[in-house]
């Protein structure tokens, strides 16, 4: 095996050593190959399935941040394919051939497209924002309690509703700025758990009852254990990191499943058994170099700040919520993947009303071009680069 120095004496077939150590190069050729970034999956569901969630972002500024995830994963992926995936296109699915659905990771409160076997591991947080106090997620205030009622007849009898459904205009005050108050109730129902998105126009959601948008035995899967919702939520985070920095509790429950990595000069990381073999595929000598590639700003190779910075050498943060005099790259600026190096950003920007892709900025190490990406995005978005 290339690029490994082992802590032990050679194996076969990867009978498990007790640790092995990597350098960074091997661990950049891991990371590209684990995160089906060398070769994308042939659908959706299967990438879906090798990842656990995509997470989800409404902001577009050069596509959706679900969008630019899946099209550097899933063949042929356009843009809109994962929503139209979770709720259809021309028609609404039933809950009989629906085969994931949106809501919050327990721990982040991020939104995600799940597979169907996480459901059962967000209940425990879904009962928890009932009794807490927050304008976003907790429970219902009096006047919202005064339109549930409401709200769950006319879903019953119309099917799939927008807030923009109800008449009623009275104001209820959120975590930013203000809302009606069916779009706050029915916000905190979805956090509940007692309504899901059924389907979207745009980033508008249209809620329906779960068992319209759940199949039955979804519904009917039994509750775990506290035990047993920590070890999901740990393998749900290698599954969509693949090598990760994990907490001393998290180990705890997935130490069976994972494998110890220790990266030479650099800290002591893991990743799963299961993925061991990819590391008798790692070779840097042959091929031509894989294609540049735009990353995400939220992209799971990019997740953890603290693994990217040990294993690509690369600072990188999200700037999207930071004051413009304090950014650094840009608004909505993509690391640069070129080989097995982050050698930059551009910071791109679609027009659609002049059907163009516009750079905002770009700085990239000298010896990288970038252009062959820009144009890829560009095309991806319909677009002229």
């Amino acid at each position: 095996m290339r690029g490994l120095v082992i802590c032990m004496e050679p194996v076969l077939n990867w009978a498990v050593p007790a640790q092995f150590t990597i350098t960074a190069a091997t661990a950049r050729r891991f990371m590209r190959r684990a995160l089906l970034l060398n070769q994308p999956a042939a659908t959706i569901e299967a990438a879906l399935t090798h990842h656990g969630f995509i997470q989800i972002d409404p902001i577009n500024v050069c596509g959706r941040m679900h969008d630019l995830i899946l099209r550097n994963r899933v063949a042929g992926y356009r843009e809109g394919d994962l929503m139209r995936h979770v709720h259809g296109e021309d028609q609404i699915l039933s809950a009989t051939t629906r085969v994931a659905f949106e809501h919050h990771q327990p721990a982040t409160g991020n939104l995600a497209v799940f597979t169907h076997d996480a459901w059962p591991h967000l209940l425990a947080a879904m009962q928890a924002r009932t009794k807490i106090k927050s304008a976003w997620s907790g429970r219902l205030t009096k006047a919202e309690r005064e339109i549930e009622k409401t709200i769950f007849e006319a879903i019953t009898e119309k099917g799939p509703l927008s807030s923009d459904a109800f008449s009623d205009d009275r104001k209820s005050t959120r975590v930013w700025g203000m809302a009606t108050l069916p779009k706050s109730a029915m916000q905190k129902l979805f956090f509940h758990g007692r309504l899901l998105i059924a389907q979207r126009q745009g980033i508008r959601r249209h809620y329906d009852l779960p068992e319209r948008v759940l199949p039955a035995a979804v519904l009917k899967l039994p509750a775990p254990t506290k035990q047993e919702t920590a070890r999901w939520e740990a393998l749900l985070k290698m599954r969509q990191r693949r090598l990760a920095w994990l907490k001393r509790a998290e180990l705890a429950v997935i130490a069976d499943l994972v494998q110890p990595v220790q990266l030479k000069d650099g800290p002591l990381l893991h990743c799963l058994k299961s993925d061991l073999p990819l590391f008798d595929q790692l070779d840097g000598s042959q091929g031509s170099p894989p294609p540049s590639l735009l990353i995400a700003p939220l992209d799971p190779l990019i997740y953890d700040r603290r693994v990217t910075q040990a294993v690509w050498d690369y600072d990188y943060t999200w700037e999207v919520y930071t004051p413009p005099a304090r950014r650094v790259r840009g608004y909505y600026a993509l690391p640069v993947l070129s080989g097995h190096e982050l050698v930059g950003h551009v910071d791109p920007k679609a027009d659609r009303k002049s059907g163009k892709l516009t750079i905002v900025s770009r700085k990239v190490r000298r010896g990288h071009a970038t252009k062959p990406a820009e144009v890829s995005l560009a095309k991806f978005l319909g677009l002229r680069a």
